[in-house]
């Protein structure tokens, strides 16, 4: 599959799913506390999506994935599957919300403390989404894939973190996944040269312990091999003839 540059017309599109995946996380926000199931929180974004903004919740059905976001908790580092289980203090979350609008898929995820963490819960928190922005910081026409791996790497690495190889970011557009993958490690100067208009996520996993995985029966659920905590955080960009545009900025969010 080719890398398909977007028109202006498709950015157009691409902004307004962007900003309503960014709204569906701060929607969801106070309800992210103790006592709540992930469940529950899957059925209050749903509602949201399906009944306030006229939207598809992109991750329900598809590949047979039942529920309408993941929600990843403490070792879990992608593709959660809301369930029974309650939140409780000192547990970390992250949600991963994708929308899809005319057509469009918007894909942005953060994490979430609930009540008091633990200092390396909130170093793993802090490094993931660093080196998430250190990547995006990046993106702008000119500039190689592998220089952005590179640097998520480096970034997570300095902190004696390991970075998730398994999974990646990957081109969206009409399509949820697409060409190309945004790999979160590699070495400078290597990769797809970046064009204006290409829209991709950034979307880095990173491991308190090794990067190892290992995959749970139900055929979703990624967890660290090892069973220390993980962190990530996503957001989808645009490249732009000056640099990048985030399509998935909150409104309360300071870059």
């Amino acid at each position: 599959m080719a890398v398909s540059i977007k028109t202006e017309d498709e950015i157009l599109k691409m902004r307004v799913a962007g900003r309503l995946a960014a709204e569906v996380l701060t929607m969801i926000t106070p309800h992210v506390k103790a006592g709540i199931t992930t469940d529950e929180l899957d059925k209050i974004c749903h509602n949201y999506i399906v009944d306030v903004q006229d939207a598809i919740p992109a991750p329900l059905n598809y590949h047979g994935f039942p529920k309408s976001i993941c929600t990843s908790v403490n070792h879990v580092i992608c593709h959660g599957i809301p369930g029974d289980k309650k939140l409780k203090e000192g547990d970390i979350i992250n949600i991963d919300i994708t929308v899809i609008k005319d057509g469009y898929h918007g894909d942005t995820s953060m994490m979430f403390h609930i009540g008091k963490t633990s200092i390396i819960a909130q170093r793993i928190c802090a490094n993931a989404r660093e080196a998430m922005l250190i990547g995006i910081d990046l993106v702008k026409p000119g500039i190689q894939l592998g220089d952005i791996g590179h640097a998520i790497q480096q970034h997570a690495e300095a902190q004696n973190f390991s970075i998730v190889r398994e999974y990646c970011g990957h081109g969206i557009g009409n399509v949820f996944h697409e060409d190309p993958q945004v790999l979160h490690y590699g070495e400078p100067g290597t990769g797809l040269v970046l064009e204006a208009g290409m829209t991709f996520t950034i979307e880095p996993m990173v491991n308190v312990g090794k990067r190892h995985i290992k995959q749970l029966p139900d055929k979703w659920t990624v967890v660290t091999k090892d069973r220390s905590l993980s962190a990530q955080w996503e957001h989808t960009i645009l490249v732009t003839n000056e640099g990048h545009e985030i399509l998935t900025l909150r409104e309360d969010e300071t870059i």
